[in-house]
């Protein structure tokens, strides 16, 4: 819900010929903070207390929210505090990604992982397809700073959650330390294993091109003129496609055997499906379109982190979470800049279109030069 509130809250604090650069600046400013933390918040994440870590930065992206609620309902008229308070909570989110993650192999036994990782992705989904379509709801009934409270105040069940975990092995076995020798060893882990480096390419260049998301006020505006309520359904397309598709991946997660070859289809799929919804000039023709990339993102989103998760020693889990993080978030981060700079020349179609064509010859790029990747199996 902040996220759509706040790609919609900056469109209407700039004047409409400068929208598309202000709405790719958010891509940047969210982007420098995890280039600046990702790789130490890793070392935290080995060092310490994972769930521990979560309390803080949940905590953190708590008072985030209800700070953006406070400047929305005092009259904000200029789109810096919006772009300051986006940058704190990449920045806290920053450290809150790797003690996720890394918590996560520690739950359940290591031969029911993948379900696992496939279930936290229909509970992270299933909130991305409320949030979005209830924003829209909120933005245009109650304003945009009842959208950022609300999001506040769901923080507080995270919180009770963790509060309430006990008997968790939320530290490493072997407890790394905070140093460049560590940073060094994760850095080393990844580059040298052709697994993890090409998931991380394929995050990278899937995600830079493709980030149509970034231009839906644009599309919802001046392309589609669905307005606010048409925005929400937009948005929440995606992760409506995706939650169908976790679902459908729970069981069938463990009997997949070509794991390598689906991970690159699924990311294809994807990025065919952004230039047929940069083609759509239907609503529900684009939904259904938006749908289908939250489908395949799934689908690789799902492989990605079991190939990580199952190729990482725990002991590395952070590291290996903060480097590739750089990637995964670095990625969508900066594709929104370059999808505002190429719509402000050319227009959102064109940005959107070329952006997935772009996407599909990186991911048969990588996809030709990463055997390993191909021949996976279960």
């Amino acid at each position: 819900m902040q996220t759509a509130a706040i790609l919609w809250h900056v469109s209407l604090l700039v004047p409409p010929a400068r929208r598309a650069l202000a709405l790719g600046l958010v891509g940047l400013l969210r982007l420098s903070p995890v280039v600046l933390f990702s790789l130490v918040s890793g070392l935290v994440a080995d060092a310490g207390d994972r769930r521990k870590t979560m309390l803080v930065t949940q905590t953190g992206l708590a008072g985030v929210a209800g700070c953006l609620a406070f400047v929305s309902w005092h009259g904000l008229v200029v789109p810096w505090p919006v772009y300051a308070l986006a940058a704190l909570g990449a920045a806290v989110g920053a450290f809150d990604g790797p003690a996720r993650q890394s918590l996560i192999p520690n739950l359940v036994p290591r031969e029911h992982l993948p379900n696992a990782i496939s279930l936290n992705t229909i509970m992270s989904q299933t909130a991305a397809v409320t949030g979005p379509a209830l924003g829209g709801l909120v933005i245009a009934s109650l304003g945009i700073g009842w959208a950022y409270a609300l999001n506040s105040l769901s923080f507080l069940g995270v919180i009770l959650s963790l509060l309430l975990m006990r008997g968790v092995q939320s530290r490493p076995v072997t407890r790394g330390e905070v140093s460049l020798r560590a940073l060094g060893e994760g850095l080393g882990f990844v580059f040298r294993a052709p697994l993890i480096r090409s998931t991380m390419l394929l995050d990278a260049f899937a995600t830079f091109f493709s980030s149509a998301t970034t231009l839906l006020p644009l599309f919802a505006q001046d392309v589609l003129r669905v307005g606010a309520r048409g925005y929400g359904w937009l948005y929440a397309a995606p992760a409506v496609g995706a939650v169908f598709t976790s679902l459908l991946m729970v069981p069938l997660i463990s009997h997949i055997r070509r794991r390598g070859l689906l991970l690159l289809v699924s990311v294809g799929c994807y990025a065919l499906a952004t230039v047929a919804f940069g083609l759509s000039r239907h609503l529900w023709l684009s939904v259904l379109w938006l749908a289908v990339t939250g489908a395949g993102d799934t689908v690789s989103m799902i492989l990605r982190n079991v190939i990580r998760q199952l190729e990482t020693p725990d002991h590395l889990r952070g590291r290996v979470v903060g480097v590739t993080m750089l990637f995964f978030m670095g990625g969508p981060q900066l594709g929104e800049l370059e999808a505002g700079l190429v719509a402000t020349w050319l227009g959102p179609v064109v940005s959107v279109i070329s952006g997935g064509i772009a996407a599909l010859a990186a991911t048969v790029w990588i996809g030709a030069r990463t055997p390993a990747l191909r021949a996976y199996r279960r």
